[in-house]
C-alpha cells in the first residue's frame, strides 16, 4: 500500500511540473503576443514567425497543461450527479474511467502520433510561409507526448483512486 502511495506522490509531481511549465509557456505566449501588436501597430512591422509561434506556444500550452488539469481535478464530469456519490463510488468510477477511456485513448494516440512527428521530421517539414518557423516536427512531437503525460497522470490517478478505495483515511491528494 505505501509503494501505491509512493508512485502517486512521484507521479503527482510530475504532473505539476507540467503545471508550471505550461504556465512559464503561457507567459511567453503573453509577450509574443504583446510584442507582435506593438510591432504590428506601432512600427507597421509584421512577422510571420512571431504570428506562427503564437499557436506553437498555445499549442504547447493547452497540451501540456491538461495533464497537469488531470492530477488536479479539473478535466470535465457530470459533478451534478459524480458529487452526490460517497467518496468509494467516485474512486471506482475515476478508476474505471481511466482504465477504459483515457489510457486507451492516450496510448492510441502516442502510438500513432510517434509517425506522425516521424515523418514530419524525415520530411524536414517547414512552414508553407515565407519567413515561418523551420522545425514543424518539434511542435507536431508536441501531441504524442503530451498524451503520454495524460496517461502517466491518468496513471496517477488510477493510483490515486485505489487508494481510496483500499485505504480511505489514508488517501493522498
Amino acid at each position: 500500500m505505501r509503494s501505491l502511495q509512493t508512485l502517486e506522490r512521484a507521479i503527482n509531481k510530475l504532473s505539476d511540473l507540467l503545471g508550471v511549465i505550461s504556465a512559464t509557456l503561457f507567459l511567453l505566449l503573453v509577450a509574443n503576443v504583446v510584442y507582435d501588436v506593438v510591432m504590428r501597430y506601432a512600427f507597421n512591422d509584421v512577422s510571420i514567425a512571431f504570428q506562427e509561434m503564437e499557436w506553437h506556444l498555445f499549442s504547447a500550452v493547452f497540451l501540456l497543461g491538461v495533464p497537469y488539469a488531470l492530477k488536479a481535478g479539473g478535466h470535465v464530469r457530470v459533478d451534478i450527479l459524480y458529487e452526490k456519490l460517497s467518496r468509494k463510488v467516485q474512486a471506482w468510477i475515476d478508476l474505471l474511467g481511466v482504465l477504459f477511456f483515457l489510457l486507451p485513448f492516450c496510448l492510441l494516440v502516442t502510438w500513432y502520433g510517434v509517425s506522425f512527428a516521424q515523418e514530419s521530421y524525415l520530411l524536414g517539414e517547414t512552414s508553407g510561409d515565407p519567413g515561418g518557423l523551420s522545425h514543424r516536427w518539434i511542435i507536431k512531437a508536441m501531441i504524442p507526448l503530451s498524451f503520454f503525460f495524460m496517461a502517466v497522470s491518468g496513471i496517477g490517478m488510477l493510483l490515486h483512486s485505489l487508494n481510496k478505495i483500499l485505504s480511505p483515511s489514508t488517501s493522498i491528494k
